[in-house]
């Protein structure tokens, strides 16, 4: 399974990557409409607009959708225009979030924490799947550590680990993992011999004008050479790219 992700700055943004990563096999797009930033300054995302905005760019690919939902309030909204609900590293022992999303009959894309243990990160899946909710998808996307050279530091190992105690499918979110462009490629092709499910790749058609994350962000050109990468290294570790 494959994610591009990006942040929805426009709707010429989204119909501008939407045909890009479906010609590249992709199957789920997966847009940030509401950005929870570090800085209350910096740009927090087009909101429902956006939801939209994603929702019409996937019809018109046929391209299932995934977003980060904030909080429980936002349930009804979300279950409108995605396939799939994310939450986000910022709110993965949200605990009254994950507990209404248990209720949910829709998969939940749970990220691991920037500085959560793999246990408190399967033990926040076992809080959607106890309310009957068993289609739970796990993301290792970088923890805290001492390095800074990184954004984050992304955590190879936890992907076999989660293989061993887990039944739960892993992806990986090298973009966010890293935060630099020319790391994403290298860490993607290591997260999918290392056994990962599926990865998150942020695409951008101009990253040097994005509004977020845009120095994390491949151009449609890198995307392409990875994508032809990928399905060269999936088939050696029994992976495939459906």
């Amino acid at each position: 399974m494959m994610s591009a992700p990006c942040t929805i700055e426009s709707k010429e943004q989204i119909q501008a990557i939407a045909p890009i990563i479906k010609e590249c096999g992709v199957r789920i797009l997966r847009g940030g409409a509401f950005k929870p930033r570090t800085s209350p300054y910096s740009f927090q995302g087009m909101g429902e607009e956006g939801l939209k905005v994603l929702r019409d760019a996937a019809d018109r690919n046929g391209l299932l959708v995934v977003s980060e939902i904030m909080n429980q309030t936002q349930i009804p909204m979300f279950l409108e225009y995605v396939d799939l609900l994310q939450v986000g590293a910022r709110n993965m022992q949200n605990f009254d979030l994950l507990k209404e999303l248990s209720k949910v009959r829709k998969p939940v894309l749970l990220k691991r924490g920037p500085a959560s243990t793999i246990e408190e990160w399967l033990l926040s899946a076992e809080y959607l799947m106890t309310g009957g909710n068993h289609n739970v998808i796990l993301c290792e996307r970088g923890i805290r550590t001492f390095e800074n050279y990184t954004r984050n530091t992304l955590d190879i190992s936890a992907i076999p680990v989660v293989k061993k105690l887990s039944h739960l499918p892993i992806m990986a979110d090298p973009s966010h993992g890293t935060g630099r462009r020319d790391k994403v490629s290298p860490m993607a092709r290591a997260a999918v011999a290392a056994g990962a499910d599926g990865l998150l790749i942020e695409v951008h058609h101009a990253p040097e004008t994005a509004l977020c994350d845009g120095a994390q962000s491949l151009y449609p050109d890198q995307f392409r050479e990875l994508m032809a990468q990928l399905k060269i290294i999936a088939p050696a570790v029994e992976r495939w790219i459906v």
